[in-house]
């Protein structure tokens, strides 16, 4: 039988003593960013994720040895445990076949079955579905146990108690559940409807009449129809073939040759299967159906927020924000190349020509002043005027001007600016403000201003409120933690909820960075971090590398080199001829050039680190202080706008991803909806799904197939070969 570490490196594809040492260092309270990047001649360089995957496997399967442990030991303290049944639950895989193998075991709540069994009728029970060759015939055994005392008044009366019992063996069967899931997954169909036969247009019309094999149906379709059903509008159900069901019911439960019991058996079998088993089926296979959508649509999500967050900043320029709307008007915040606020406005673009050129003038005389460099507009309520009057307001400005634009989505901004952290930031701005704020710093630094929100409320998924909370929470607080430390944090100018993603660091430890240097000023070290209340050396190993000091007279403190790396670095830089000056200077260009005429493997020896840690050593080393965003092509900034009555088939454009979900992904092209590219128009081959060609954030080219101006719907294609010759 495989131990845990077996398993995950079968699951892996990794070696059994790299699976070991990672499980070591989660249990020594190391982080994954921290493992990943500092101890890969440990696992052999597995990335972040793969780590966090053996992270979950390791719970699930804890927990899954924890609880075959308490099962044996309770039926075993019900005196039933045998052998073979003790191998079964040491042999389960999944928690679902310990729980159907316990099932006959559980202590029930009162059945037709326990009602049967107080009337003394279970010995009959036994008798006849024993199936004996000398067994007689049921209604002749029956009569031995009419008992009126009990409740018994007849053979008949015996017949139906011994028939609930039999039907209950047979349902608590393990193995019959097993292979009728099986077949329900290979053979069974989920079938949707209308929950009322004049249901009016709804978005779930696509599900009124639905039919789809359960091994088939798409995880998107999963979710939508389920909640369709919590919102009564749609009737769902399994539908699976009642003698095909029955045969593999009937092979476990009559046995052969047929005897006088048999006929008897077989309608227990049959009420057991429609009573008891498949009502139990259905919902299980509505569960599995439910939870293998939830982690996709978990792993999407996980997997748009990533490039999301990820998206190169426009660092350093005087930016404009506009929160766009029409009763309170729109919102506008300048802030300098750092993010700090410099001014504040409301302007009614939207209220008529007069207002529209009366915000031109407002916000033409912000831009002059303050030097605005880029304005960026939240893609809510009422972008697309606003967008149309930003394109005015430009070309007031004259292309010398040099000012762009950059629709940015605004998904969880008035989240944000309602929240106690903008209280504290901006106590002394409008809710409403504040967003305007938010909205400006995402173009200016998407991974700062992002983290300060809630993962679920950024909106790049699918279904995000109907997922698993924990574990949705979970999965993207990973994703958050994983970008933060691949991009590293300036300790001296971060903010407390930035620091708070950092490994090793938790919201109060953050709080009490952020209060140490506003109160003795600058960090100039690393090991000054030491100085942070309640930051002691455990913390300190784990966030080190991942926090910034550019103002250390150290290089190698503004690097993601490790305090206990500095050795190894200084060695390589001497037996290879450079200067901590040189790294400054950036001089180091033939470095890799010189590693190699030295032999890599000689020298990490003399070193003292393993091969990965001198690699990752030399590359910070020649550029120290570098974003790895930086090296991501840089967002679209416009200086016009399209309208959709604009747009003509075989149109040819660039656009960004906005979102990629299961059926295709949404490309923002300069007008205010954003174009869907179905799964079909993607690539020129076979794809399972869309992100196996595209992410979040991506800049492509596309193709306009279609444009349905009343239902404002714009069809896209990314393959030239699909596109209409005129």
């Amino acid at each position: 039988m495989q131990t845990i570490v077996q398993t995950l490196a079968a699951e892996l594809g990794q070696r059994e003593d790299y699976v070991q040492n990672v499980i070591t260092l989660l249990d020594e309270g190391n982080t994954v960013p921290f493992i990943a990047r500092y101890r890969k001649e440990m696992h052999g360089s597995m990335d972040d994720q793969t780590i966090r995957t053996l992270a979950d496997r390791l719970a699930y399967l804890r927990n899954l040895e924890a609880r075959k442990n308490e099962v044996i030991a309770a039926v075993e303290g019900q005196g039933k445990l045998t052998e073979e049944l003790k191998q079964a639950f040491l042999a389960a895989a999944t928690l679902a076949e310990v729980e159907d193998l316990y099932r006959p075991y559980k202590q029930k709540r009162r059945t037709r079955a326990t009602v049967a069994k107080e009337k003394g009728l279970e010995p009959l029970a036994t008798l006849l579905y024993a199936q004996a060759p000398d067994c007689p015939e049921p209604s002749e055994a029956a009569k031995d146990y009419v008992d009126p005392e009990k409740g018994v008044e007849s053979a008949e009366a015996a017949l139906a108690g011994a028939s609930d019992i039999i039907a209950e063996w047979i349902s608590d069967d393990a193995a019959i559940r097993k292979h009728l899931k099986a077949l329900f997954v290979q053979c069974a169909d989920i079938v949707t409807a209308a929950a009322k036969k004049d249901q009016g247009d709804t978005v779930y019309r696509n599900y009124y009449n639905f039919t789809s094999p359960v091994g088939k149906v798409q995880g998107h379709q999963v979710l939508a129809f389920n909640r369709g059903e919590r919102e009564e509008v749609l009737k769902v159900s399994v539908e699976m073939n009642r003698d095909a069901a029955m045969n593999v019911v009937c092979r476990y439960a009559v046995k052969k040759p047929r005897c006088r019991s048999t006929g008897f058996v077989e309608a227990a079998a049959g009420d057991a299967y429609d009573r008891l088993i498949f009502p139990s089926v259905e919902r299980e296979i509505r569960a599995l159906l439910t939870d293998a959508a939830s982690e996709g649509a978990i792993g999407q999500f996980a997997l748009n927020l990533k490039p999301l967050l990820m998206q190169p900043p426009v660092k350093g320029f005087v930016t404009m924000g506009l929160d766009p709307g029409y009763r309170m008007g729109c919102k506008v915040a300048v802030v300098d190349g750092t993010g700090k606020v410099l001014d504040t406005a409301v302007v009614y673009p939207t209220y008529g020509e007069r207002q529209k050129q009366e915000c031109i003038a407002k916000l033409s005389a912000l831009i002059k002043k303050h030097k605005v460099r880029h304005i960026a507009i939240g893609n809510g309520t009422a972008s697309r005027e606003t967008e149309q009057m930003t394109v005015e307001l430009i070309a007031s400005l004259g292309k010398e001007s040099g000012v762009s634009y950059m629709i940015v989505n605004e998904a969880g901004a008035s989240v944000y600016s309602a929240s106690p952290l903008a209280a504290k930031e901006f106590p002394d701005y409008d809710v409403n403000l504040r967003s305007a704020v938010s909205i400006a710093r995402r173009l200016q630094d998407p991974l700062a201003e992002l983290v300060k929100i809630d993962p679920k409320s950024i909106g790049v998924g699918q279904y995000q409120h109907d997922m698993p909370e924990k574990r949705l929470s979970s999965a993207l607080d990973g994703v958050v933690e994983d970008c933060v430390n691949a991009v590293g944090v300036d300790v001296n100018t971060a903010s407390a909820p930035l620091l708070a993603r950092v490994a090793g660091l938790n919201a109060g430890v953050a709080s009490n960075i952020v209060k140490y240097r506003e109160e003795n000023g600058s960090f100039t070290t690393r090991r000054q971090i030491l100085k942070v209340p309640k930051l002691g050396e455990k913390a300190f190993e784990q966030c080190a590398g991942f926090l910034r000091v550019p103002e250390s007279a150290n290089v190698l403190d503004n690097t993601a080199v490790h305090p206990e790396s500095y050795g190894a670095a200084e060695k390589l830089l001497a037996l290879l001829g450079y200067t901590a000056q040189d790294v400054r200077e950036g001089k180091l260009v033939r470095l890799r050039e010189r590693m190699k005429e030295y032999g890599e493997k000689k020298l990490a020896e003399a070193c003292g680190v393993g091969l990965p840690t001198l690699n990752d050593v030399a590359a910070e080393l020649m550029k120290p202080g570098r974003d790895p965003r930086d090296e991501l092509p840089a967002p679209v900034l416009r200086t016009d706008v399209l309208a959709i009555k604009d747009l003509k088939p075989g149109m040819e454009l660039k656009g960004t991803v906005r979102n990629v979900i299961d059926f295709g992904a949404f490309v923002d092209i300069g007008v205010h909806q954003d174009g869907l590219v179905h799964i079909s128009q993607i690539a020129d081959r076979f794809i399972r799904h869309p992100s196996e060609v595209v992410a979040v954030g991506d800049v492509v080219t596309v193709w306009v197939l279609d444009v349905d101006e009343k239902k404002n719907r714009i069809s896209l294609t990314m393959r030239k070969d699909k596109v209409k010759k005129e």
